[in-house]
């Protein structure tokens, strides 16, 4: 039988050299634009260029496959995906993956509002009686606001369907991330329809995870390093201006 320290040995060679014999990461993730989505039939985004870069600069190749939330969570469950681009750190979660310590984007959640009925938000009691559109599955990481029983909430499939209600005034509000609601109002044609709140309801951070793997610990790591230099770069800060506000709307 081999002995304990050959195989420590094997397992420590197996997570060194996991980047350097050029592998690939198998991810997945559900379409969040302009974080990460499709154009033409091929993966983009924010998030999605910023990890192909670091996994460049690892020597690794990014395969990305682009399934429904719930699935995205059985694949790297059952151990078909490596991990998940783009998600929200809960410590519950922790137990089923690995987050990479440094994360990929901020995200400030604000309310949007059909321009022709403006609900102007301040504090909390400002939303007295009122019909929130939700996305369901979606994290919101302010406590307040994500117990409050002072409004009600209302979920539709996705995203498009939450701003094509709120035009309509099936509710009165939409809760998304300002950068995400921006972009899909100007890919709907909506900017001159949808305004938003400069106030926001909370802020959160979405991260990079992997399954619990010890090939993949050191990789999580390296990972984690490289980010933080990159973001150091003129060219993350390039990449941030690129994906700003498509057509920023009216106030």
């Amino acid at each position: 039988m081999p002995s304990i320290q050959r195989v420590i040995a094997t397992l420590l060679l197996c997570c060194l050299t996991f980047a350097a014999r050029g592998e690939t990461l198998r991810l997945v993730t559900d379409a969040w634009a302009p974080y990460v989505y499709e154009e033409d039939g091929q993966a983009t985004g924010l998030d999605y260029e910023i990890t192909r870069e670091i996994l460049r600069r690892l020597g690794m190749q990014l395969e990305l496959q682009f399934m429904p939330w719930k699935r995205c969570l059985l694949s790297l469950e059952q151990g078909h995906a490596d991990g998940i681009l783009d998600i929200f750190h809960l410590p519950e979660r922790e137990a089923q993956m690995l987050f990479v310590e440094e994360p990929l984007s901020d995200v400030e959640f604000v309310l949007f509002h059909a321009r022709n009925r403006p609900y102007p938000y301040e504090r909390l009691e400002d939303l007295r009686g009122r019909v929130i559109g939700i996305s369901p599955g979606y994290w919101y990481n302010d406590a307040t606001f994500r117990t409050s029983t002072l409004f009600r909430r209302e979920e539709a499939p996705t995203h498009e369907a939450n701003l094509g209600k709120l035009i309509r005034h099936r509710v009165d509000l939409v809760v998304n991330d300002r950068r995400a609601g921006l972009y899909l109002s100007a890919q709907l044609g909506l900017q001159e329809q949808v305004g938003y709140n400069r106030k926001a309801v909370g802020h959160d951070r979405m991260y990079l995870v992997l399954r619990h793997d010890p090939r993949l610990a050191r990789l999580a790591k390296d990972f984690a390093d490289e980010l933080r230099r990159f973001k150091r770069e003129p060219a993350y800060a390039e990449l941030q201006q690129r994906y700003a506000n498509p057509e920023p709307l009216k106030p």
